[in-house]
């Protein structure tokens, strides 16, 4: 701990005295200095632009439309491992369900952390059912913020280790129509269209995208690993006319998305993933994720004048998914989970065999579990932005409030399969709502304050939220598949309120900055009678720092967690029962590092920009106890946290030119542990280490005609990404895509 921190101190004393030796700067000469000048940022934007996240009193990162344009990825995972701070724990290789870290926190369904899309909560139950099964399509994306560190009290429920927004296309203020595709390995395929203008009044904007794939897994006896799927955004704007004394504008948002995807929760056992890593056991053949969501928002803003503002936003989001997977075996009367027969196949040898397909059995051995769910996630939320000028300084006032109600609806069943020569066939079909059948619901009511003060070169943004919240369920048991609430009904509720403060600051020297702050990080129960929620104090200190061409980043965090919670998820190895464990007081600390340089410094026609990020997270559980279902293990104290590697780092360089581009990224991920252990990792619970290089390319024929192609893994490194949900899982191995791209 004291290392890391002096390591940011000594950062700290070079880069001030490195800065204090430069020339004073205007700001015409660079666009890149770090001199604060007060910008009024979109209203479903967090940030809005790369000035505002180099300028904010805590640490940010945006990721603007052309950075995300340079390998047009959909795999939200492939986006975001060049921003230092975060953790991606990969396992499908496509990114259509990601399990994203910020700072330490578990990145289990990327449960942890709060996400939204225009600024409006998107994970499916973000208070009753977090675990994001739904992700928002990176493809379709205009930029995507994520914000980490103090000062984050804007954001909730999640505030321990930040937020990420991710902002979809905007109406564009002229007409314009374009269209992307490509083709690739693995017979993937994508298609992008997007059709919008505005007029004085109006705006309007349609896009289309689908993404598909055979899969790059090989199914025994051969079929479809991969996936389709669709996604479709309308938004309409009706404004006031602009000489109006009270601008005022109506945004109108519809979202509809589908997915059909070959997925499962079958890995491979050690010895099959190093002799045939992309394989696929017999016994996961009929696995199959099939979900649709839709949204509907109306944003309403009212522009009293430039410095009084007041925007309000009524949102609802549906989603429905069945996930039929295989859940277990069952022989001779004795059943076992799929994970644990392939943790242990020698130990379990007659149930790896029927998985794999090697042993016939004609009675109900494999029980597929129909995951069947419906989530509801509405409310409404407004805030309200004055700011003011002074003598020498500057003054922003922003209040918001939400009120919010979500569900997640179980009504799930298990049929039962035989096999024979490898084939499954049905022998005994479930009852829907036999296996679960309850729902879980959550209203909440949070409120925020955030004041900044600018005085000269120093800014202060002293800051307070607070969240209420009864979360409740209603368990209708597995006789009652009617839910008359006759039998064997069970309720529960749990009651939470919380106040969570901040304070962030941003100091300005010559082209450098020093930043900082500490605030409360919270993460709500579940509805638990009496369970509390959990909470740390979270610390960083940093810099950021510009000098002609060269600028980067160094910040410094610790998270003192008094009470961390651990969840049950299916998708962790767990029994899928999102029950949460007290896991006790826990310190994660570490250090991260961005640096940008245009090594041609003095050539018009060529830029060489190289971006390097590195991530070190040091994790310690300060108390002992045992994981409920063995899911981290047996813990003791000085164990390091599973799933969070100790070392990240991302390199990208480009040759960019007018009629051209070229783009190499290469990523490095530490090895990790997938139970809570400390020393060496043994061998049946590490994911070892990889480094997986991407390249892309693009060449421009005109202004509206272009060809852009990409490389996934180019020198097809085989690599693990996970142990869990059961087994080991292969990353995406070396993939070829061509496509056009047509702009009007």
């Amino acid at each position: 701990m004291k290392t890391i921190f002096a390591f940011i101190c000594l950062s700290l004393i070079i880069t001030l005295t490195y800065g204090q030796s430069t020339p004073p700067y205007t700001q015409q000469k660079d666009s890149n200095l770090v001199k604060l000048d007060e910008v009024v940022i979109s209203a479903n934007a967090i940030l809005g632009s790369k000035f505002q996240a180099k300028n904010r009193t805590g640490s940010a990162y945006f990721v603007a439309q052309p950075e995300l344009l340079k390998f047009n990825y959909t795999d939200i995972n492939r986006v975001l491992r060049s921003v230092p701070g975060v953790t991606l724990v990969e396992e499908d290789g496509f990114g259509l369900r990601p399990n994203i870290s910020l700072r330490g926190t578990s990145p289990e369904r990327s449960a942890k952390i709060t996400l939204m899309e225009d600024g409006v909560l998107i994970a499916p139950a973000p208070y009753s059912a977090p675990a994001a099964y739904y992700f928002p399509s990176v493809a379709r994306m205009q930029s995507v913020e994520i914000l980490k560190g103090s000062s984050q009290v804007q954001y909730g429920p999640f505030t321990t280790g930040g937020a990420i927004n991710m902002i979809s296309s905007e109406i564009p203020e002229t007409f314009s129509a374009s269209l992307l595709a490509s083709y690739g390995s693995y017979n993937s395929g994508e298609l992008r269209a997007k059709l919008g203008g505005s007029k004085e009044r109006f705006g309007y904007h349609i896009e289309y995208l689908n993404f598909n794939s055979d899969g790059f897994k090989e199914l025994d006896n051969g079929g479809n690993t991969g996936f389709d799927k669709n996604d479709l955004v309308a938004k309409f704007r009706i404004n006031s006319a602009s000489k109006a004394k009270v601008r005022q504008v109506l945004d109108l948002k519809f979202q509809y998305s589908d997915e059909d995807s070959n997925e499962t929760y079958v890995g491979l056992t050690d010895q099959d993933f190093e002799i045939t890593p992309f394989r696929r056991y017999a016994g996961s053949q009929i696995d199959e994720m099939v979900n649709d969501h839709i949204q509907a928002a109306a944003t309403y803003i009212l522009d009293f004048s430039d410095y009084f503002h007041i925007t309000t936003t009524a949102y609802y989001n549906g989603f429905s998914r069945n996930w039929y997977k295989l859940d277990a075996v069952t022989l001779n009367g004795e059943r076992r989970g799929i994970a644990s027969i392939l943790e242990d196949p020698l130990g379990n040898e007659a149930y790896y065999n029927v998985i794999s397909g090697n042993q016939n059995e004609e009675g109900d051995a494999l029980s597929v579990k129909a995951n069947n769910r419906k989530y509801v996630s509405k409310g409404i939320q407004t805030k309200f932005d004055y700011h003011w000028n002074g003598k020498n300084t500057f003054h922003d006032l922003e209040i918001g409030a939400r009120f919010h109600f979500d569900k997640e609806d179980r009504f799930q069943w298990v049929d039962d399969y035989g096999i024979n020569n490898g084939v499954m066939f049905l022998t005994t079909a479930g009852i829907p709502g036999t296996n679960a059948n309850r729902i879980s619901d959550a209203n909440a009511f949070s409120t925020y304050a955030l004041y900044k003060l600018k005085y000269k070169d120093l800014t202060l943004t002293p800051g307070l939220r607070y969240e209420n919240m009864t979360l409740g369920r209603i368990d209708y048991g597995k006789n009652d598949v009617l839910r008359t609430g006759n039998e064997d009904l069970k309720t529960r509720e749990n009651s939470v309120d919380v106040w969570i403060p901040g304070l962030g600051f941003n100091y300005n020297f010559n082209q450098i900055s020093v930043f900082g702050g500490v605030h409360k990080g919270f993460s709500p129960p579940t509805s638990a009678e009496g369970e509390k929620p959990e909470e740390s104090v979270n610390y960083e200190l940093g810099s950021r720092f510009t000098y002609g061409n060269f600028s980067g980043e160094v910040v410094g965090f610790f998270n003192d967690y008094s009470n961390l919670l651990g969840s049950d998820l299916a998708a962790t190895g767990g029994t899928g029962s999102l029950d949460q464990f007290n896991a006790g007081e826990v310190n994660v600390a570490g250090v991260e590092v961005l640096l940008n340089y245009n090594l041609l410094t003095n050539n018009d026609k060529l830029k060489l920009p190289i971006t390097f990020a590195y991530t070190f997270t040091h994790t310690e559980f300060k108390s002992s106890f045992d994981s409920p279902n063995d899911i981290w293990g047996e813990v003791n104290a000085g164990d390091e946290l599973p799933y969070i590697p100790k070392n990240q780092f991302n390199a990208i360089i480009s040759l960019e030119h007018k009629a051209f581009q070229l783009n190499l990224s290469g990523r490095y991920n530490g090895g990790f542990r997938t139970k809570a252990s400390k020393g060496s990792i043994p061998a049946n619970e590490l994911v070892p280490s990889s480094f997986v290089v991407d390249f892309s390319g693009k060449y421009i024929i005109n202004k509206h005609f272009s060809v852009n192609g990409r490389i996934i893994n180019l020198f097809d490194e085989t690599y693990a990404v996970s142990r869990v949900p059961a087994g080991l899982r292969p990353g995406h191995p070396f993939g070829a895509y061509i496509g056009i791209s047509l702009v009007y």
